[in-house]
């Protein structure tokens, strides 16, 4: 099997692409979602906004 991923990656396929990116491979949707592929959430800061004087 790791030599199957490691072909497709080699070769440039959609799948290769998708494995070497780390999102899934079989067509599931991405918008939401594939968390398992994606690894935990990335959440953006609370930024706070500069008081002037």
């Amino acid at each position: 099997v790791q030599t199957d991923i490691k072909r497709k990656i080699e070769i440039g396929s959609y799948q290769g692409t998708r494995h070497r990116k780390g999102l899934p491979v079989r067509g599931q949707r991405t918008h939401t979602n594939a968390r398992t592929r994606k690894g935990p959430k990335k959440t953006v800061a609370n930024k706070k906004i500069a008081v002037r004087k």
